[in-house]
């Protein structure tokens, strides 16, 4: 069952949080590319640039949600191994949640800002899609380094 689950929650966090992270440090520079007050550009350049956008944010919303399942799975996993006690996963829980609120409270705001006013020239904080893929970073490392686990895998 462990490997089934570790499986489970391997392939959902490449499928769904490799996809959103990609899509969220895409989005600036497709944003930007559609707005009225960028560099002028060619109108059908313009409007590319928003149908690209436009798309990345469709996926940024659809998969962060679809992405909720990874840490379910993840939770469901610890607790199958009798580690859900252990600093590294009570450390990677946090930088997940760190991603989450990060994603709700801020990259897809700036989104549908960027979205709805492109004429008002609103950007995405720059930082911000960084920031998140260095938290998946963060995790990502701790699943793999395990620093204090004693499961000897």
């Amino acid at each position: 069952m462990e490997t089934v689950l570790l499986s489970v929650h391997v392939v959902l966090a490449i499928v769904l949080i490799g996809p959103m992270t990609v899509a969220v440090s895409l989005f600036p520079r497709y944003a930007r590319a559609a707005s009225v007050d960028a560099d002028p550009l060619p109108p059908k350049t313009a409007d590319r640039s928003a149908a690209v956008a436009a798309v990345l944010h469709r996926i940024s919303r659809a998969y962060a949600v679809l992405g909720l399942s990874v840490p379910i799975a993840g939770l469901a996993l610890a607790s199958w191994m009798d580690v859900l006690g252990d600093t590294w996963v009570i450390v990677s829980l946090g930088f997940t949640v760190g991603a989450a609120v990060l994603l709700a409270a801020v990259v897809l705001p700036d989104q549908r800002r960027a979205m709805t006013l492109p004429a008002a020239g609103t950007e995405p904080r720059a930082w911000a899609p960084g920031v998140f893929a260095l938290l998946w970073v963060v995790v990502v490392v701790l699943m793999v380094a395990r620093p204090g686990s004693t499961t000897g895998i």
